[in-house]
């Protein structure tokens, strides 16, 4: 048994068995006596993770002693959010076609001219902040992520940062670059407002946590060729913007095929240094600009030769604002959260570093205007509660389309989630998972606990029997048990073997609200 610097967070209840919560000790190793959860978090990404595997080869994997995460409170707080929406929303949203601004990199040269055009005549007059937020609190939400700046480099903000060189796609002979000075942003618009502000604005007063999402790599800006995929590529691409642990990761010409990917020269010292005062202002700006930010979600990476520089950014974002979460792309184990994407673990996760499932609705995270490619409530509340159930927190992507406007099926969708979070929040919001493989039992039943311990929610997807049988809780230690949205109390009896058995008569079963349908929960309370 090895003592550790951390506590415990209690007693896990199984067959038979309670383990007692000691508040100074944790255990590792063999002998590790089930139920033991230290409360200081890891801060190691798993090396499944995609983008730790790029990453791998150039991030330290233990960062260096001076800096430091977000505070294990900052982490607490992270942990009893759960479920949040993700909105992707930009130039992109004005062809109401899926896949965010990936789909400049297969364009055609006239279409990407066409496409850095577009923000001379954006106007989303539909767009409204409090009626934003307003929906995301109906629909059971606790945070919401926003693209303040997609790869495609123009800033849904108000930055003082200035772009001095871009790619006219269209020039004599061929895409050439050329100097400009503009910020590239939502306030050179016709609409000339800062829409990060106002949702921020709103946010704030609805108590809904923020996270600005934002892109290493920026397409418009060519002082960042060719530092991650990129329209327009260099002789020394597969050096300064890719080495990591996978072979194929380091020819972006391979990655992306139809690119039509334009050779243009090697960025100047001046450039990077240009490049890496731009990113690290832009930063800034966004965790200082806008009140209290809860996370900033990264997204890809800027490569070897710049590490040192975007090291040196994170120290000072530190120190700015000590308890923002950072998302770990593209700053290895120097990030605070990860986000499996577009999948749900099929078990806890290999790491003790908080996570949250980011996974769109409809085909991908911005607008889709396929109202069959929405997967439905159930379909949320289904992946909410196995992800809760592993540790896990769950952000749903959607995106509005090019006026500021959401789909009404994604709408309508979200606010049946939220409807069925008023009935059952409390088996969600706030909970832990139980020790081990505790989380569920078979394929239809999953569980969640309380931080004191005192209450376990069982919920199970199918309600079709008299009696339900759940192994893994011993059934002398019950208390009482409620079914959430039902006044009545259930009976339950006590198995052979010791296991809990819940009974439910007809009366029960009538009284359940139709929420209930898509998913039911125990509240189960158990003896102090």
């Amino acid at each position: 048994m090895k003592r550790r610097d951390f506590i415990t967070y209690g007693a896990s209840v199984g067959l038979g068995m309670v383990v007692p919560c000691v508040p100074s000790l944790s255990w590792t190793g063999e002998n590790s006596p089930v139920g033991l959860v230290p409360s200081k978090f890891s801060h190691r990404l798993p090396k499944t993770d995609g983008h730790y595997k790029v990453t791998a080869g150039y991030i330290e994997e233990k960062p260096i002693p001076e800096y430091t995460w977000a505070s294990d409170e900052t982490y607490e707080e992270f942990m009893d959010m759960k479920f949040g929406i993700r909105l992707h929303w930009g130039l992109y949203s004005i062809f109401q076609q899926p896949k965010e601004s990936w789909q400049f990199i297969a364009m055609s040269i006239e279409e990407r001219q066409a496409y850095q055009e577009l923000y001379k005549s954006w106007n989303p007059a539909g767009f409204d902040a409090t009626a934003w937020v307003n929906f995301f609190a109906d629909s059971g939400a606790r945070m919401f992520s926003f693209t303040a700046k997609h790869h495609d480099g123009f800033s849904m903000y108000d930055t003082d940062t200035r772009v001095k060189s871009r790619v006219n796609w269209m020039a004599e002979g061929g895409p050439a670059l050329e100097s400009c000075d503009l910020a590239y942003s939502i306030m050179e618009t016709p609409f000339g407002r800062d829409i990060t502000k106002e949702l921020c604005e709103a946010a704030h007063r609805k108590g809904i946590k923020i996270d600005l999402y934002f892109s290493h790599p920026d397409w418009y800006d060519t002082d960042f060729r060719p530092y991650n995929y990129h329209p327009i590529q260099v002789p020394s691409a597969d050096t300064l913007a890719i080495r990591g642990n996978e072979p194929e990761m380091t020819e972006p010409a391979k990655r992306f095929p139809k690119a039509g990917l334009v050779l243009k020269p090697d960025p100047t010292p001046a450039e990077a240094d240009r490049m890496m005062t731009r990113h690290r202002r832009q930063l800034e700006e966004i965790i200082t600009n806008y009140g209290g930010i809860t996370m900033v979600c990264l997204d890809q990476w800027l490569g070897p030769t710049v590490w040192p520089r975007l090291r040196e950014t994170l120290l000072h974002l530190r120190k700015l604002k000590p308890d923002v979460m950072y998302r770990a792309r593209g700053i290895g184990n120097y990030g605070d959260y990860y986000t499996p994407e577009g999948f749900v673990p099929g078990s806890k996760e290999n790491t003790d570093t908080p996570w949250f499932v980011i996974y769109p609705l409809a085909y991908s995270f911005s607008y889709d205007p396929n109202p069959a490619n929405h997967r439905g409530a159930q379909w949320m509340i289904r992946n909410l509660v196995d992800i809760v159930s592993k540790g896990g927190n769950f952000m749903v992507g959607i995106g509005p389309d090019g006026n500021g406007e959401f789909h009404k099926t994604a709408m309508a969708q979200l606010r049946d989630v939220g409807r069925w979070l008023k009935v059952h929040g409390g088996g969600i919001y706030q909970s832990r998972p139980r020790a081990e493989d505790l989380w569920h039992e078979g394929e239809h039943v999953w569980f969640t606990r309380s931080k004191d311990n005192r209450l376990l929610y069982a919920f199970v997807d199918e309600l079709k029997e008299n009696s339900i049988t759940l192994s893994s809780i011993n059934g002398g230690l019950i208390e009482h048990i409620g079914l959430m949205g039902v006044d009545n109390d259930i009976s339950w009896d006590i198995g052979q073997s010791g296991q809990l058995i819940i009974l439910l008569d007809s009366t029960v079963m009538h009284k359940m609200p139709a929420v209930c349908e898509w998913m039911a929960c125990f509240k189960i309370t158990l003896k102090s």
